[in-house]
């Protein structure tokens, strides 16, 4: 075994790897209007953080306001009520569970049309025999002239349209399977999903396909049609879809989904509304539901039932959407002007918002749209933005905002750092100070478990001192001196 020089030095201390992150501030349940209610009976019944509620219902509230109407912004610009909104949270923080309760009523909408499908289906099916055989009739009749035939083809219309897929979200996404299953899909989709790896660790955000999908999904947050040229198809344009977003992902995951260049430059982070609540973990021990958390929350589930049903008997083309227009009051207006106003003076390098000015660039929008989506939840059929509900989308966003600067100044969105923070957590479950490369990748965390993750990751556990290199082969090293002193403090 070859032995480096060095032995260890008591004063050679540790270096943090992140910079003390501070507290950050409570996530306004209070603030959320209509929503409030709901967001803090889910709270109450999972036990998980008022932050990773209120997502959940916000993000399923939009997805039921999102084809009901559109929101009109004082510049004149008529924008969606779709959000994309990202919650970072680790292992036992209640995802799955929160997911469940606040999509129920979606799961169970989705089971319906499944049902209606299987009818639709059958009767599709002979309905397009039935087309078929009458256009064969037509093309074989030797009586007919050119003309006769081409207007009893005419007659006879296109072929039967086949019934529209039973689902309102996935999990997974590709632009490229999202554009074409959306000719036959419901103009009003999500991906919602408590497996964000499936997201930000899938095909459509590896590296040859990143930035056509953000590109894809910044247009569908923008509004645009969504269009799609095959020279075996020609060009298909898609007007009248809208898509909602909640991935729930691993604080890893989330870190390098934020943290990538790529997608901050090219404009999809500004679009994200992003949560990395503190862990419960520890301090929830078992109580019975709260009966009246429990009514709150079924009260809820009905209503996002009725708004996803007012939905469809509101598609006027039943595969376009034809929103209805949501105004400002003038005292929303004012409001919005103001908060417009704000941002905007504090987004320069040594304003409050310098740091995250991508998103701030687009923050009065985002209120504009989570105040249209709890007037569409308080009221099934609004045309207009009120004072109060405007009030909910601005408290809403100063949060984020402040929570963007938060992730951003401490580095917490470097998973470089993260999957170092990793190891050491790792190696502070584990009896001894010494760590093999290779027990590592094999028994070690996740992120670590190749080359390509290992690697960099000592280095960077060698270049903060946490690690000190003893032998080359096998690859060996020994924790710093009183370093679990270190690690705890």
């Amino acid at each position: 075994m070859a032995i480096c020089d060095n032995p260890p030095d008591a004063q050679d201390r540790p270096l943090p790897l992140f910079p003390p992150l501070p507290p950050g501030a409570a996530y306004p349940l209070a603030a959320l209007g209509p929503l409030a209610g709901p967001g803090r009976a889910l709270a109450e019944v999972t036990q998980c953080a008022p932050a990773i509620a209120a997502h959940a219902v916000l993000a399923a509230a939009a997805l039921a306001a999102q084809p009901v109407a559109d929101i009109l912004l004082p510049f004149g610009q008529r924008r969606p009520l779709s959000l994309f909104l990202f919650t970072i949270a680790g292992s036992g923080e209640r995802k799955t569970t929160v997911d469940n309760e606040a999509c129920a009523p979606i799961h169970q909408f989705e089971a319906e049309l499944r049902e209606e499908n299987r009818r639709a289906l059958e009767t599709h099916k002979a309905k397009t025999l039935a087309w078929e055989n009458q256009r064969k009739r037509i093309e074989s009749n030797r009586v007919f002239d050119l003309e006769t035939q081409s207007r009893e083809l005419e007659k006879l219309g296109p072929a039967p349209e086949k019934p529209m897929a039973p689902f309102l979200t996935t999990g997974d996404l590709t632009i490229e399977g999202l554009a074409k299953i959306w000719a036959n899909a419901r103009p009003s989709l999500g991906v919602f999903t408590a497996e964000g790896g499936t997201f930000t660790g899938g095909h459509g955000m590896s590296e040859d396909a990143k930035l056509r999908t953000a590109a894809a999904l910044s247009e569908l947050w923008d509004g645009k049609p969504v269009k799609r040229l095959r020279a075996s198809e020609g060009v298909t344009i898609m007007a009248g879809r809208r898509l909602a977003l909640h991935v729930l992902v691993q604080p890893e995951a989330g870190a390098a989904f934020l943290a990538d260049g790529a997608l901050r430059d090219q404009g999809l982070l500004s679009r994200v509304l992003v949560a990395a609540p503190r862990p419960r973990a520890g301090d929830r021990l078992f109580r019975e539901p709260d009966p009246e958390a429990l009514a709150e929350l079924t009260a809820y589930q009905q209503r996002i039932a009725g708004l996803l049903r007012l939905a469809v008997a509101t598609d006027a083309s039943g595969r376009e959407l034809r929103p209805n227009l949501l105004k400002m009051s003038n005292d929303a207006r004012e409001i919005w002007r103001a908060f417009f106003d704000e941002v905007e003076l504090e987004s320069h390098g040594e304003g409050r918002y310098g740091a995250v000015r991508d998103f701030a660039s687009k923050a009065a929008e985002h209120a504009a749209r989570i105040a249209g989506v709890v007037s569409v939840y308080r009221d099934k059929g609004p045309t207009c933005v009120g004072a109060a509900d405007m009030r909910t989308g601005v408290h809403l966003v100063r949060w984020y905002l402040g929570e963007g600067d938060r992730l951003y100044r401490t580095a917490r969105t470097d998973p470089r750092l993260l999957r170092a923070q990793s190891v050491l957590n790792w190696m502070a479950s584990q009896e001894s100070d010494y760590l093999n490369m290779r027990t590592m990748m094999r028994n070690g965390p996740q992120a670590v478990r190749t080359k390509a993750g290992a690697e960099p990751t000592l280095a960077m556990l060698e270049e903060h001192r946490w690690l000190r290199k003893i032998s080359d082969s096998p690859r060996t090293y020994v924790m710093a001196h009183d370093w679990r002193a270190a690690f705890q403090a």
